[in-house]
């Protein structure tokens, strides 16, 4: 039987295609400069933007900028091993972290690799850092609660599940304090069966300072829910760059599966820093602060990928809080208006607040949630409704009281309501409160119960009180958490116990 001209020639093409994909030419450079975690490369036509590459020594690299006849890579390991002329080979794909369960209770490096000395690291899923943000369609509105633990934060400025609440201040305010907190507080969530994992990015932190955090996480029974990506400060700014790409990668693996994560990057400061190093080294135009024209889709596309998936894609979420440093309380500053721009509100850490002992140190009135009460339960949202004007007008009348005028009765009692609330709001770290206890506490002091007790006395009283409530009336903790609302039947059993109590407390 003879073949046709047409079908010889379509299957000499088949094979030829066949041909190229199995002994597929690779595309080829030549290093022309290096320095400084930087390489110029002359060659690989076909590379891609974000392409991994293979150095002749081992080490690799990510493409970062395409030009007419040189490609600008960053090394991602010692660039002492790179030398001129050496050749670097494209992989064809873009650079990926290995993700899933295998992950949890360790400590890697941005690109994924156990820096714990635990062993390797048994997962065999792997997913490119750099992914594309969720679109509206596969979207949900954020409207379950995340619990900090933190009662000021729960109650006040409530973060939900999807939502992306920025933690800004001044260095040694409490930011990653609170963070560590939010992680510590997941813990009943994992041993109730509805699990948060946890990722901390530690972006340019000192060794010693990531010790610590992976030590207080193990003290605290957190690290097996917790991943920690560690690019400390010591290592080269390519490192730093990608690693909140990676943890974000860690953290879509969760959601996309259904599961709830809660990402922290600390900071942003330090990787735009970073980025800006990496793009002035590439020779990239420097802008404002000298910090690249894209430093704003940066930490635009990481922070987009947080979200609440629909019901139809799993219903699983991803909340990023991310840190901003800011220097002497300028939060006007080009990193920190633009990350303010990016997310969906933010909590501001006053030094003043701090160093007068207010901790965390929450200023009410420059911080906000832009989810507000749909990320809060029916009971929290009752109780806590007055709670930021009441410390609102405190502050005002405080600020008025300096000129040494005479208070009238109901102002008197105003700035006395005031000074238990902000008593109350103060909290110690480590010591995360459960939603019930904080509904409880938040609802005695708001209804003026302990307007009789001397203020230096509250935070015994909140500590006993509470143990007293959890002894006695068993029925207010049950009812709580079966309707999740503050019914009057349950707010007037508070009221009793509030009462008896104040009988005994000394």
């Amino acid at each position: 039987m003879e073949l046709k001209a047409e079908e010889i020639t379509s299957v000499i093409r088949r094979e030829i295609e066949n041909y190229k994909e199995e002994f597929k030419m690779e595309s080829v450079g030549t290093v022309l400069q290096v320095g400084d975690c930087v390489a110029r490369i002359y060659g690989l036509e076909k590379c891609k933007a974000s392409e991994l590459l293979e150095f002749e020594s081992g080490v690799h690299g990510i493409a970062l900028n395409l030009e007419e006849d040189s490609v600008g890579a960053v090394l991602l390991g010692d660039s002492r091993k790179v030398k001129e002329g050496h050749t670097v080979k494209s992989t064809g794909r873009v650079i990926s972290v290995p993700v899933g369960d295998a992950l949890l209770g360790r400590a890697v490096n941005a690109l994924g690799e156990p820096v714990d000395g635990k062993g390797p690291i048994d997962s065999d899923k792997f997913r490119p850092i750099e992914n594309d943000s969720p679109n509206v369609v596969k979207r949900q509105p954020v409207k379950e609660p995340l619990q900090t633990g933190i009662k000021a934060i729960d109650s006040m400025i409530p973060i939900g599940r999807g939502q992306r609440e920025l933690i800004i201040g001044d260095r040694q305010t409490g930011k990653t304090a609170i963070t560590i907190d939010a992680i510590i507080n997941q813990r009943e969530a994992y041993e109730a069966g509805d699990p948060v994992y946890c990722i901390y990015v530690a972006i340019g932190q000192r060794q010693s300072t990531v010790l610590r955090v992976v030590e207080t996480l193990e003290k605290y029974d957190a690290m097996k829910y917790t991943i920690v990506v560690a690019a400390n400060a010591s290592d080269p700014a390519p490192l730093q760059y990608i690693s909140p790409f990676s943890g974000c990668a860690m953290g879509e693996e969760f959601r996309d599966n259904g599961k709830h994560a809660l990402i922290i990057y600390d900071d942003l400061w330090k990787h735009a820093v970073a980025y800006r190093q990496v793009s002035l080294l590439l020779r990239r135009p420097p802008g404002r602060e000298a910090f690249p024209g894209d430093i704003f889709n940066l930490h635009s596309r990481l922070l987009e990928r947080s979200a609440k998936l629909c019901d139809e894609l799993g219903s699983g979420s991803l909340t990023a809080l991310p840190i901003v440093e800011t220097q002497a309380g300028d939060f006007s500053a080009y990193i920190p208006t633009n990350v303010i721009s990016i997310t969906d509100g933010q909590i501001y850490l006053e030094s003043d607040l701090f160093y007068a002992g207010v901790r965390p140190a929450i200023n009410a009135g420059l911080s906000v949630s832009r989810v507000g009460g749909n990320a809060q339960n029916k009971a929290m949202k009752k109780v806590a409704g007055s709670l930021r004007l009441d410390l609102a007008q405190y502050r005002e009348l405080e600020a008025f009281t300096k000129f040494g005028s005479e208070l009238d009765k109901s102002t008197q009692a105003q700035l006395s309501r005031g000074e238990r609330l902000i008593e109350v709001l103060k909290q110690p770290q480590y010591q995360p409160y459960s939603v019930d206890d904080q509904v409880v506490i938040v609802y005695v002091t708001g209804q003026g119960l302990i307007d009789d007790v001397p203020t230096d006395r509250i935070k015994a009283f909140e500590k006993e009180f509470l143990s007293f409530v959890k002894q006695n009336f068993p029925n207010i903790d049950k009812a709580l958490k079966k309707a999740n609302e503050l019914t009057g039947d349950v707010a007037e059993n508070i009221k009793t116990a509030c009462e008896e109590f104040k009988k005994t407390f000394k």
